[in-house]
């Protein structure tokens, strides 16, 4: 049988897209067509799912199933779909507050249990629906409406939740990199577990211009890098500069001085059972270290669907198959005359 190709277009619904001109949500969006259509699974193989917020308006705008859930449940309802039917490709669309306020809860034990699932959380560090409260991601000191003098907290970083949480796959994209977030997501889709990937994203309208400092065009070459399996981890103009080992920590060097040659610069290996590097990588800030793009972590382990299957299977096959009647029949009966 020939294998059905399909076009990012085969993935669009017939609704208006309703954000806010120049939401980084569009840019989201139009990846996630891509990844789709790269992908190759059907769109009635194909559920997204969501939470409430901004970013979980998005099963609408998707030709495939899906689900506006409520606040922050959208990682469980994700994992009922999940195990009910493991043959769909199951996508959770949500943000920084969605996910990680009200959905802390549901995010770290779908991380944990490895569900066969896709995590979209897309971070523009801001509560963006209801127009402007500081969220789980702002850093500390932050002004909003409702911090008006500026948060006293520090913020939740995704990748330690994910990573802390036993997380087995762990990546990072920009909106506007229309660039390298198909892959990424698609990546993500052939993850057989939980994939978590954190979208850096820009709200135009309540929070603009706050990731500029690491993914405008003047300074990303310099303060981003992209991670990819295999290879060494260089960035900036020519790939002059590289990260090394310094003891327990990691550095930022110009390859050729100070004594560091290309030999120096680490490799990355994205499936490393170990978390300690990955960790490392993922909460480089942009200051010392650039920010880590790309696929963090990519590690294999059994995941929750495929042992919840297997295990009814097991059951199944060790007592016969009854039916209704004789299952009510079983233990105690009394007879009523």
């Amino acid at each position: 049988m020939t294998q059905q190709i399909y076009q990012a277009k085969d993935f669009k619904s017939s609704q208006l897209v309703r954000w806010c001109p120049g939401c980084g949500d569009y840019g989201v969006l139009n990846s996630l067509h891509k990844a789709m259509a790269d992908l190759g699974i059907a769109p009635h193989n194909t559920a997204v799912i969501s939470g409430i917020g901004c970013s979980s308006r998005l099963p609408y705008y998707m030709n495939t199933y899906g689900f506006h859930t409520i606040h922050g449940r959208g990682a469980a309802i994700a994992t009922g779909v999940k195990v009910a039917n493991p043959k769909l490709s199951v996508w959770l669309a949500t943000g920084d507050g969605d996910c990680l306020a009200i959905g802390g809860n549901h995010f770290i034990h779908a991380v944990r249990r490895n569900v066969d699932i896709n995590i979209l959380l897309m971070n523009n560090k801001i509560y963006g629906l209801t127009k402007g409260q500081y969220s789980p991601t702002s850093e500390r000191g932050f002004v909003s409406k409702s911090s008006p003098f500026g948060t006293v907290e520090d913020p939740f970083r995704p990748a330690e939740l994910s990573i802390g949480a036993r997380g087995r796959f762990f990546a990072r994209t920009i909106d506007t990199d229309i660039k390298n977030s198909p892959a990424i997501l698609t990546a993500a889709a052939k993850h057989k577990g939980t994939s978590v990937v954190e979208v850096i994203l820009n709200c135009v309208i309540f929070n603009d211009g706050i990731n500029d400092p690491i993914v405008a065009k003047e300074f990303r070459t310099e303060r981003t890098i992209f991670l990819q399996h295999g290879e060494k981890m260089l960035f900036g103009k020519d790939n002059s500069k590289g990260i090394v080992q310094d003891g327990f920590n990691l550095k930022a060097i110009t390859v050729g001085e100070g004594g560091y040659t290309l030999d120096d610069v680490l490799v990355h290996d994205a499936t490393t059972l170990d978390p300690t590097l990955h960790l490392k990588l993922a909460l480089m800030d942009g200051a010392a270290l650039p920010v880590a793009l790309g696929v963090i972590r990519d590690v294999t382990a059994p995941t929750y669907d495929e042992e919840i299957e297997k295990q009814i299977e097991s059951v199944k096959a060790k007592k016969p198959a009854r039916t209704l009647r004789e299952f009510l029949m079983t233990g105690d009966v009394w007879e009523v005359k």
